[in-house]
């Protein structure tokens, strides 16, 4: 091998091994880092505040049930950074799902930034995720079952028994992100133009605006 072609495998190792560094999620550089939610400040996170407490590492909203008397017949309590200052730059967040008996409904959604897994406290659900090759992967879980949903990949679960259901999830982020799927494309603003919609759901302009009436806060 000539020396320059040695050189520049040393350099393209180089480079390679740079790339992988600088990807990589940076280390904590200190026991905590609590969120200041009142800083006007915004990095990838949120700044530190200077004087903290035990109460910034404490929530109580996920003892009680959430109500289940709206659209879908379900509720998400979060407890992300929003809720838990503390749990900034830790990577890991939870909520609570409560579901009505009879199609309580957690509609198809997705989170960006994490990997979910449900804990089911209460009754039964129908669950699913859905890959990028369209494959579903479904099943029923009981009390005392886990299900696992894969990082930004969209799911589902809904409460097809006669008694109310309820799940803990577990994120693999501080603020995991959730995205409704019907919502995004229906709900957003600016709107999606009609044209897009029902060309892609092959589907006419009235029932867009029929989705779109149903879906609008």
């Amino acid at each position: 091998m000539a020396a320059s072609d040695y050189g520049l495998m040393v350099c393209m190792i180089i480079a390679i091994s740079m790339a992988f560094f600088v990807s990589a999620d940076p280390e904590m550089l200190q026991d905590v880092c609590v969120a200041d939610l009142a800083s006007n400040i915004r990095v990838n996170g949120f700044v530190c505040k200077a004087k903290i407490s035990a109460d910034d590492f404490f929530f109580g909203g996920l003892a009680r049930p959430g109500l289940t008397n709206n659209t879908f017949g379900a509720t998400a309590t979060a407890a992300s950074v929003l809720q838990i200052p503390g749990l900034n730059t830790l990577g890991v967040s939870m909520a609570r799902i409560d579901y009505a008996p009879c199609g309580g409904l957690n509609p198809p959604h997705t989170h960006p930034r994490a990997t979910e897994i449900v804990f089911v406290l209460e009754g039964e659900l129908d669950v699913g995720f859905i890959t990028t090759d369209n494959r579903l992967f479904s099943r029923t879980i009981k009390k005392g079952e886990n299900f696992v949903f894969p990082r930004g990949l969209i799911h589902f679960q809904i409460n097809n028994g006669k008694v109310p259901a309820a799940v803990i999830a577990g994120f693999g982020s501080q603020l995991p992100g959730t995205q409704r799927v019907a919502d995004a494309l229906f709900a957003s603003s600016p709107p999606v133009e009609n044209i897009v919609l029902a060309k892609g759901f092959q589907i006419g302009n009235e029932v867009v605006e029929q989705i779109r009436s149903r879906l609008s806060p």
